[in-house]
């Protein structure tokens, strides 16, 4: 028994420390992917499957609870989804529109933007020493609407672009996110207690399969990233600052505490950006560069989350020392 104990603790602590540095852990990958070709082909014919086991994983971490914060903040918790799901779509056209983007690319972009958030925000929210249990609430919210919001904004969006089957993109959402975190909460609630235990494996599960989706579309596009990368770079770069900055600015008009908005913030701008890949794959095969703005976004938005986070304690830090010092000389 303590023998099992020991193995987990050290599954743990190896899962906690690739879900910190997840996007060091995806340049590393992508790279061998990038030159190793052949040995990824086959990963995106089971994107859908790989994130499904991701979102199912992260069912499996969510407690009676966690709905507890949705019911006891609602004010916080509706109004960061309402932003999300309004400044990053919006900045997304905007990109899309303003740069004059390619179809494929705009498309990828806006499937981005369309997107609830990631999970990955709430581990930067705890870095960034935030709310995370706000986090948590804003991110099962808007994960569990995605299945009806994602479709519609892509189909208003992305429309003027290509042909987007409402319906198809409904089902892709549902059997993608919805079925696999609803599995995962009800397996929660049954077994809670061998879930606990294994609660120091389960991000390991969502590292591996959103690593390896990645690692696949890199594999796929390894020619065509030489040629249009550097555009796609810039588009996710000015589409995640957008979110953070906009995120940051109505979180402070809101007058929410120093934590919250920090909190809304990160969740504004990190998005579920393996849906987007899954989407994708699934409803534009005709457009295989759409894959492209979701892959490096989850590279770059685990990057800027982390800049982010070490810049809101650096100034939690010079508060505290100002504080301290009106303080001193108070006395």
């Amino acid at each position: 028994m303590n023998e099992q104990n020991s193995v987990l603790n050290i599954i743990g602590k190896v899962s906690g420390f690739l879900s910190k540095y997840i996007a060091v852990v995806i340049l590393i990958t992508s790279a061998v992917a990038f030159t190793h070709t052949q040995k990824f082909m086959w990963i995106p014919q089971y994107t859908a499957l790989f994130l499904g086991t991701a979102m199912f994983g992260m069912g499996l971490t969510i407690k009676r609870e966690d709905f507890q914060i949705v019911f006891s903040r609602p004010k916080e918790v509706i109004s960061g989804c309402i932003l999300q799901y309004t400044i990053m779509p919006l900045a997304a056209y905007f990109l899309a529109v303003v740069m004059n983007l390619d179809t494929d690319i705009a498309l990828g972009v806006i499937l981005v933007g369309c997107c609830p958030g990631g999970t990955a925000s709430n581990v930067i929210a705890y870095i960034a020493k935030g709310d995370v249990p706000l986090s948590v609430g804003m991110t099962i919210t808007s994960t569990l609407i995605a299945p009806l919001v994602t479709p519609v904004l892509v189909y208003l969006l992305a429309g003027s672009w290509v042909e987007v089957s409402f319906m198809a993109m409904v089902l892709s959402v549902v059997k993608i996110v919805l079925l696999p975190v609803l599995a995962g909460i009800i397996l929660n609630s049954l077994f809670h207690e061998t879930i606990v235990k294994l609660g120091g494996i389960l991000p390991l599960v969502s590292v591996v399969a959103i690593v390896t989706i990645i690692d696949g579309i890199v594999a796929v596009n390894a020619a065509k990233l030489m040629s249009c990368g550097l555009i796609v770079m810039l588009a996710v770069v000015l589409h995640n600052g957008i979110g953070m900055a906009l995120g940051l600015g109505m979180a402070r008009l809101m007058k929410v505490s120093y934590a919250k908005e920090t909190s809304i913030a990160i969740e504004v701008a990190m998005q579920n950006s393996g849906l987007a890949l899954a989407l994708a794959t699934a409803n534009f095969a005709a457009n295989p560069l759409a894959t492209l703005p979701g892959a490096i976004f989850s590279v770059w938005h685990n990057v800027s989350g982390s800049i982010f986070a070490s810049c809101r304690i650096k100034e939690v830090e010079e508060k505290q020392k100002l504080e301290l010092k009106e303080h001193a000389i108070a006395k």
